[in-house]
């Protein structure tokens, strides 16, 4: 099939961009509660760009695009418009189900959206824990599934038996679960035996209270000494005093301070409705205060005292269940210290005997100092075992070890080794859901009542207050993992199962022209440090399932040498670590291009911030001997997180769809330039119709530009250099400000008047807010025909951030803004703004005298920028002052004269 694609033509944005935002709530039977993988696409959004990447372009193809994108479309197994998807793929490749491969699958939303599909599915990837996510996923469920794939056990009807449910004529419900699903009902039975014999060897050290209620949760904070060499108090760092804080719950941690014995202890209270209670700890930023003396203990002492080994722990209270009203809590208790202590010497004994060839906690070291996302190694944390309390570690070595029996009481059962290797790989997964919740980085979250994931985001930075839950009331993990089983198995109807391989992107085994498709979504540049975070997981699965891999878990840590990730402490500088990301892709994207059919289509997607890191993508794309046919830009996010965090981060996943390059010729800057805004321009009107906005605008835009650009081998000017795709970026960024400005203006040409700064402040606040990469904050200045130095108080530079300064802040960096110096000067509109929401508060005589002796106050255009500016700033304080100061421009009196007082230099 070389006719034109539907995803090169047209998607229904607005609704994957939904479901794909939605999905992100979605638990019962998602992947995302398998074993978490960083960045992993939502399934809606691998469903539609496999589609439509497989089927041609039709209005009846765009309108199922739209049915097959819900949740509901297959978590009770593939509904008719998912078969009738099928059934269009199969008839556009000729009737044979064609290949598609993803070379850097990761946690497996492609792979199995294109199983899902009907297609030979190829999913790879060199990461070991990502290779066994991908078994779980794409292979074990579907092959071992299915209904009445094996004989019922003897210990399953066993199970009935037990609940006397046997004595009826009608099947018990093990029995009958697992005639549905096998492996999902042997999942649950021999978690639950791992779960049970755990408890027996654990119950101890997580007793009951008195009264019969449950420990689910201790909350405990490190401590240091206090500076002060007059009180060396022990200083607990918390972060902030709330247990539960809801609207008809309100409880408290309360610190009690006794002077005379230079020590604190804690009581639980219950704050009333309306009563003030301090938000702020202990600590903020690794600065800390002695709630003793008042002594205040810089970050650094924090640290020397961690790295020495000399910081402590203290355990501050204990959350309960039991009585059927929700959570309750108390103090720490000496009881609940003996507990601890208990299993601290449990775990000493154990450690002591054991013998083989790992230790019995993880001694691997974690990853230098400087690597990216990792804050803890800053602290003394050296190892992985260090990052367990003694109580933590004892449980998940009890549990690795019944992990470990269970597998060989399965293959004793079964005497399927295949079979017996799958269960024991799920429950090495219930063990690493286990892991994520039970280390000391896991934080308490007051308003849910409830622990958060280790990896709320894609880093480990240091908790100063933790959650230690109790593994034994975490059964509810083992049956997510059943749930998810039985959802991937209904992806296809047979035994059939995709092909899945650990190997290197950069070395792919198939023949030429093997594949009618690649879907894939390769690393984001230095975004997620994949493997060194995967080292969590590593380290425990070489203790659970490492001896049924040997050959995948052989490495004392994952393999990282090919990894193709931009990581300096790594590769020794910046630019080597550039240089090395940009060639690992190239031959990645290489290979992609040798074994891809020449009709075939190569969809790749792509989110990163930087346009550094778009720079190395289309540059190993274009080396590789591929053109751009599309770009879509896609919502993955839930709405209100981009300015809610008020960071660069993006809402939007752009899908490049790629196919072979026909001809290596050359071409002339000012055809390509003329080509781009040809492509640009409509496909902006789109994608503005569609509400995408700031920096997701832009990095929209780099597709349709490249649509023109990757056509040709080489692009060079009239006189003979050839064009960078730095260059071509910039290119791009002015034929987008040019667009949102008159957008912003209308096309009454108003744009053209509006000075640099403020074009720059437009551009800088409307796409990434206060605060925006350096790198990028340096090019868009270019193309507004600035320099970044040369904007003063406007920007603080420092380091790889640049900050949009606010107007009171650039009155202390620059007492001169927004006041002439010399007779004439053009005072540029964003200095005017500033200048004028601060004379507020002088009334409104002073604003129209300073307007009009600044030649603004009847300047169109200078309204028009504070109209758009607020509704940029929406919210904010200086979004609210300049809301203010429209609401007087009709009613400003007119001015006197200059008063000498509105341009002292006091601002």
């Amino acid at each position: 099939m070389n006719e034109r694609r539907l995803i090169e033509s047209r998607l229904p944005l607005k609704e994957i961009s939904e479901q794909s935002a939605r999905e992100k709530s979605i638990r019962h039977g998602h992947i995302s509660t398998l074993h978490i993988w960083w960045a992993r696409r939502p399934l809606a959004a691998s469903r539609a760009a496999v589609f439509g990447t497989l089927v041609p372009d039709s209005e009846e193809n765009y309108k199922l695009v739209q049915k097959i994108v819900p949740w509901e479309a297959v978590k009770d197994g593939n509904n008719e418009a998912i078969l009738e998807a099928r059934r269009r793929i199969l008839e556009a490749s000729g009737g044979k189900p064609p290949r598609v491969l993803d070379p850097f699958s990761g946690g497996g939303a492609i792979p199995l959206e294109a199983l899902r599909l009907g297609a030979e599915t190829y999913a790879m990837d060199l990461n070991p824990v990502a290779y066994l996510i991908l078994k779980a996923t794409l292979e074990y469920p579907q092959k071992f599934g299915q209904p009445g794939s094996r004989p019922v056990p003897e210990y399953i009807r066993a199970k009935d038996r037990e609940a006397e449910r046997g004595a009826f004529e009608v099947e018990g419900p093990w029995e009958r679960a697992y005639r549905e699903n096998p492996l999902a009902t042997d999942v649950r039975y021999w978690g639950e035996w791992v779960l049970e014999r755990a408890r027996e060897e654990l119950a101890e050290f997580y007793p009951p209270d008195p009264d019969g209620k449950t420990p689910v949760a201790y909350l405990w904070a490190r401590t240091v000494t206090c500076t002060n060499p007059t009180c060396r108090a022990e200083v607990p760092l918390v972060r902030q005093w709330w247990l539960a804080k809801k609207k008809n719950k309100r409880i408290a941690l309360k610190p009690i301070v006794d002077e005379e014995a230079k020590r604190v202890r804690f009581e639980v209270v219950r704050v009333k409705e309306g009563e003030t209670w301090p938000d702020k700890g202990t600590v903020h930023r690794g600065n800390a205060v002695c709630p003793v003396c008042g002594t205040a203990i810089p970050v650094e002492n924090v640290r020397r005292e961690a790295r020495d080994a000399n910081w402590g722990e203290r355990m501050l209270a204990v959350v309960l269940v039991g009585n059927g009203e929700g959570k309750e809590y108390r103090a720490a208790t000496a009881d609940d210290e003996a507990a601890f202590e208990g299993a601290r010497a449990r775990l000493a004994e154990l450690e002591a005997k054991h013998e083989g060839p790992l230790t019995l906690v993880p001694d691997e070291p974690l990853p230098p100092l400087g690597t990216l996302g990792f804050r803890v190694n800053n602290y003394g944390i050296k190892t992985w075992g260090q990052l367990f309390n003694p109580r933590q570690a004892l449980a998940l070595v009890t549990f690795a070890k019944w992990v470990r029996k269970a597998h060989a009481e399965v293959l004793r059962a079964t005497r399927d080794e295949a079979y017996a290797r799958a269960v024991g790989t799920y429950l090495s997964l219930f063990e690493d859901k286990l892991v994520h919740s039970l280390n000391s980085l896991v934080r308490w979250i007051s308003q849910t009542e409830a622990h958060a994931n280790t990896f709320s985001r894609q880093a480990l930075p240091m908790v100063w207050d933790y959650t230690e839950n109790n593994p034994l009331a975490l059964i509810g993990y083992l049956h997510s993992l059943a749930n998810v089983i039985v959802t991937c198995t209904t992806t296809s109807e047979s035994a059939d199962v995709a092909n899945v391989a650990r190997a290197s992107a950069a070395r792919l085994s198939f023949e030429d022209a093997f594949f009618d498709a690649i879907v894939t979504d390769p690393p984001y540049y230095d975004a997620v440090p994949y493997a060194d975070l995967s080292d969590f997981f590593y380290v425990w699965l070489k203790r659970t399932v490492g001896h049924l891999y040997p050959e995948h878990f052989r490495t004392p840590l994952t393999p990282k040498a090919e990894e193709i990730v931009q990581n300096p402490v790594r590769h020794g500088d910046h630019e080597r670590a550039k240089r090395f990301f940009e060639q690992m892709m190239q031959k990645a994207f290489s290979e992609m291009h040798r074994v891809l059919k020449p009709e075939g289509r190569a969809t790749v997607v792509f989110a990163h911030k930087s346009t550094e890191a778009w720079e190395t993508l289309i540059a190993a794309l274009i080396g590789a001997g591929f053109t751009v046919e599309a770009s879509w830009p896609l919502h993955t996010e839930r709405p209100g997180r981009l300015r809610a965090q008020r960071s660069a981060a993006l809402a939007s996943s752009t899908f490049l769809v790629c196919k072979k390059r026909t001809h290596a010729g050359r071409a002339y800057l000012n055809r390509v330039l003329e080509e781009m805004e040809r492509n640009i321009e409509p496909r902006l009107q789109q994608f503005w119709e569609n509400g995408i906005r700031g920096a997701d605008f832009f990095m929209s835009a780099i597709g349709p530009g490249l649509e023109a650009f990757s056509k040709y081998a080489e692009v060079r000017r009239m006189s003979g250099e050839r064009v960078s795709v730095g260059e071509f970026l910039d290119e791009v960024r002015k034929i987008v400000l040019r667009f949102v400005l008159k957008r912003i203006f209308g096309n009454g040409g108003r744009e053209a008047s509006v000075d640099a700064p403020t074009q720059f402040a437009l551009m800088a606040l409307w796409s990434y807010g206060y605060e925006l990469p350096s790198d990028e904050a340096r090019k868009l200045a270019q193309g507004t025909g600035v320099e970044l130095h040369e904007l003063g108080s406007l920007v603080r530079v420092k380091g790889e951030k640049t900050r949009i300064q606010k107007a009171a802040e650039r009155v202390r960096s620059d007492r001169d803004f927004g006041l002439p110096r010399t007779e004439g000067e053009r005072i540029p509109v964003v200095d005017a703004l500033g200048r004028a929401i601060l004379l507020l508060t002088k009334g409104r005589e002073a604003v129209a005298e300073y307007l009009a002796a600044v030649g603004h106050l009847k300047n169109e255009t200078f309204w028009l920028t504070a109209q758009a500016i607020a509704e940029i700033l929406e919210g904010g304080d200086e979004g609210r002052a300049l809301h203010e100061l429209l609401a007087y421009r009709d009613n400003f009196p007119a001015p006197k004269g200059i008063q000498a007082s509105l341009f002292d230099r006091k601002g």
